[in-house]
């Protein structure tokens, strides 16, 4: 069975534990779902401030408070294990970048774990493997009771995000029952088995035999993501301008238009373009802002084609690219590779 203790003590519960970016994280994600902030943070000891604060951390009994709050607004029991597939290295912060770039299979599921028990220490965990298949068993350090099932599902969904890269498919056990059929949990994660009522809760993983991608534009295209968002004025706090930000960050390219935008977030262009007026900006200002980020941080971490630059931003050709982004900056494309390049 899963070891636990019995109670944490008070003073322990108040001790600033983990970055209040996964807070962030989080609360964005329940917006997504249409449940408003204030919905969230009511009767808890969390600010709006202290969730814009980048160097804030969460104490264990933040943590309660704000999942405790959570749980019952989700409406669907998948949506935590939904939360943490969106917790990809890059949202775990720096140290996420370094087990990033790791080459080895074997090595990268074990650096998985020792990060996340000093990055998101909120359960421990024990590796074990058996040739090539590895076990990821939890254990709730905390007493967590009610709350267990929902932390639970969050880190695995995490680990399948995180471990998908060298692994391709996964047996999730849990030790708490679950309403949903089967097929149900695996309409959100086509590679995995749920099994629930289970003697312990862990995860089974095989390693594919693939071996790890750190040279292809997908890695970069996150890297590039990532740090674009780390660049992301604390200021802008408009929830409308925060979601259209997202929106052009998660696709910059052609799809990213108004319209689509304004569908997605149901309401009519031209609401939108008043909500973004009232903030001080525009749909065509953010976009070019994050356009210009995604290119420079392209041109000068990544060796990508500048003709897939400018595919991937949305310009019909290389030519088109050039002529904005000159216009943005006051040089070229090729001129920032260059300047780049000879620092290196």
């Amino acid at each position: 069975m899963e070891r636990t203790v019995e109670t944490s003590s008070p003073m322990a519960l108040e001790v600033p534990l983990i970055s209040a970016r996964y807070a962030r994280q989080f609360i964005r994600f329940m917006e997504r779902k249409g449940v408003r902030r204030h919905a969230i943070l009511g009767d808890t000891d969390i600010s709006s401030d202290m969730l814009d604060d980048p160097d804030a951390s969460l104490s264990m009994g933040q943590v309660r408070q704000l999942l405790g709050k959570a749980e019952w607004l989700m409406g669907d029991e998948r949506a935590a294990f939904q939360f943490g597939q969106q917790l990809d290295l890059p949202a775990h912060g720096l140290l996420g970048f370094a087990v990033l770039g790791q080459e080895n299979p074997r090595r990268l599921i074990s650096m998985i774990v020792q990060y996340l028990r000093v990055g998101l220490p909120l359960m421990d965990m024990d590796l074990s493997s058996t040739g090539s298949t590895f076990r990821i068993q939890l254990i709730d350090n905390w007493g967590l009771g009610d709350l267990r099932p929902c932390l639970t599902k969050i880190y695995m969904g995490s680990i399948h995000r995180i471990s998908s890269q060298v692994c391709n498919h996964f047996c999730f056990e849990f030790d708490f029952d679950s309403s949903l059929e089967p097929e149900q949990w695996r309409s959100i994660a086509a590679d995995c088995e749920f099994r629930f009522n289970a003697p312990a809760s862990q995860v089974t993983m095989p390693l594919s035999g693939r071996p790890v991608r750190n040279d292809d534009t997908g890695l970069e295209f996150i890297l590039a993501n990532a740090r674009s968002r780390e660049r992301e004025p604390s200021e802008q706090a408009d929830e409308t301008v925060m979601q259209v930000r997202e929106m052009i960050m998660s696709q910059p390219g052609r799809p990213c238009t108004m319209d689509n935008l304004a569908r997605r977030l149901d309401m009519s262009p031209r609401t939108l373009r008043q909500h973004l007026s009232t903030a001080g900006t525009s749909f065509r200002v953010l976009r070019n802002e994050i356009r210009q980020n995604f290119a420079t941080l392209y041109l000068t971490d990544t060796v990508i084609p500048l003709d897939s630059i400018a595919e991937k931003l949305g310009f019909s050709d290389q030519a088109g690219f050039t002529k904005a982004y000159r216009s943005w900056t006051g040089q070229t494309p090729g001129d920032v590779r260059r300047q780049a390049r000879d620092r290196r």
